[in-house]
């Protein structure tokens, strides 16, 4: 595998944990609400935005990020790395992963993880807190990628960054943080499924080489919110920029009224 480009920027080739090889296959802005939302996602304490949401400003250009919502799944010195959550594909989990097809939560559809490694898959679950050992957290989804039984296990650097209990966490699962985690792409659907309570699959995934994102956060390309469970599978994705943001208790909540094309404002 070659060199991956990580949002205008070379790093060494690598998958996150549990990503294996797929059968099928921005630039920094003004925040459109002025300094408070710049100070907002600029104040933001570096060490801890593994398991956030970043949420695309209006104005934030790149296509690929285009009212992009982004599950960051590692962010460290090292860099970043997370899945676009509200990009749906035609493309149906049965046509590439038919043993996990039945596990897959509405849509039941391969979604663009991001610009980077289109040619991996990954999946994203949510473990019910009984299952872990904690309460109050409700079930969702989890994922594989396709080609499972040629693939090759990447290396654990996100799950170990994020403080992996193995005691408490089902075999084939890894935690990222909270009851959300990482499935074993190579593990077979029975050894989960009794835990799961949905299951998505990411095609390819979003990368910020060391420094990358912390400089695009004080330019304001991105507002950085609280995640909950129910975002990773969420029915209704394309709504997703729009309900994030609707529910933050500050001015953020007003960007979600703002229109898809400006000019008709």
């Amino acid at each position: 595998m070659g060199r991956v480009h990580f949002r205008g920027r070379d790093r060494a080739p690598g998958l996150p944990p549990y990503a294996l090889p797929c059968a099928r296959t921005g630039h920094g802005v003004d925040s459109p609400l002025g300094a408070e939302v710049r100070d907002h996602v600029a104040m933001t304490e570096v060490s801890s935005l593994t398991g956030r949401l970043l949420v695309a400003t209006p104005a934030l250009a790149d296509p690929n990020f285009d009212r992009a919502v982004v599950l960051l799944l590692d962010h460290d010195e090292e860099g970043s790395l997370g899945v676009v959550l509200n990009r749906p594909t035609p493309v149906g989990v049965a046509d590439i992963l038919a043993p996990w097809a039945a596990l897959t939560g509405e849509p039941g559809v391969v979604f663009q993880g991001g610009p980077v490694s289109l040619d991996s898959a990954l999946g994203v679950a949510v473990v019910p807190g009984g299952a872990l050992g904690e309460g109050g957290t409700p079930p969702m989804g989890t994922g594989a990628g396709p080609g499972a039984e040629a693939g090759e296990t990447a290396g654990a650097q996100v799950a170990d960054r994020a403080g992996v209990q193995p005691a408490e966490e089902p075999l084939g699962w890894r935690r990222v943080h909270g009851a959300i985690g990482l499935v074993d792409l190579e593990a077979p659907p029975e050894l989960l499924a009794a835990v799961l309570g949905s299951l998505r699959i990411f095609a390819g995934y979003a990368g910020w080489g060391p420094g990358q994102l912390e400089d695009e956060l004080v330019e304001g390309a991105w507002y950085v919110v609280e995640s909950e469970p129910g975002d990773v599978s969420s029915p209704d994705p394309e709504q997703l920029w729009r309900a994030v943001l609707r529910r933050q208790r500050n001015e953020l909540a007003m960007v979600a009224t703002y229109p898809d094309d400006p000019s008709l404002n």
